[in-house]
């Protein structure tokens, strides 16, 4: 093999299409746009969705649901992975270390799911199910509570003093 004997595979490139350059081309005339209309001329384009005027389907339909933007940050661990994090004592920085929760998040909660708890678990700052709790108790561990951080009440909104 030499390099000036080089050349691409059979198939592998292929011309562009040439349009309106004549009947013979298959693609004279108008050049594959069809007759008359906005997407025939050039410039003629609509945004994705568009429906001629009429109202769109995406505008048509209600608003329904909520997805939260911290949904990423908070992450479940089942019950039965709990021995996995070595030691008696539970906490967030030991659930990463351990590789059950990824290293951005910013809370977990344990959730009952999988095998029975294998041994005595001190949880803290980590949230737990109804279940998930009663089942550390039950095998001899304790659950601390989480104290929610409280989010500044909105203040009221002024009144003008033309209301006065």
């Amino acid at each position: 093999m030499e390099l000036n004997t080089i050349k691409p595979a059979e198939g592998s490139k292929k011309n562009r299409r040439r349009v309106g350059r004549g009947i013979g081309s298959g693609l004279g005339k108008t050049a594959g746009r069809g007759h008359k209309g906005q997407k025939s001329r050039a410039g003629g384009y609509h945004k994705v969705g568009f429906e001629g005027g009429q109202m769109p389907l995406q505008r048509r339909l209600p608003k329904r649901g909520f997805l939260a933007v911290t949904i990423d940050k908070a992450v479940e661990v089942r019950s039965g992975d709990l021995a996995r994090v070595g030691g008696d004592t539970i906490d967030l920085e030991g659930l990463k270390k351990a590789g059950l929760v990824h290293g951005d998040a910013k809370r977990a909660k344990i959730i009952l799911a999988g095998t029975e708890l294998a041994g005595k678990f001190k949880v803290s700052g980590v949230l737990a199910s109804k279940g998930a709790k009663a089942a550390i108790e039950k095998a001899g561990g304790s659950v601390a509570d989480v104290v929610a951080v409280e989010r500044p009440k909105k203040l009221p909104k002024k009144q003008s003093a033309a209301a006065k």
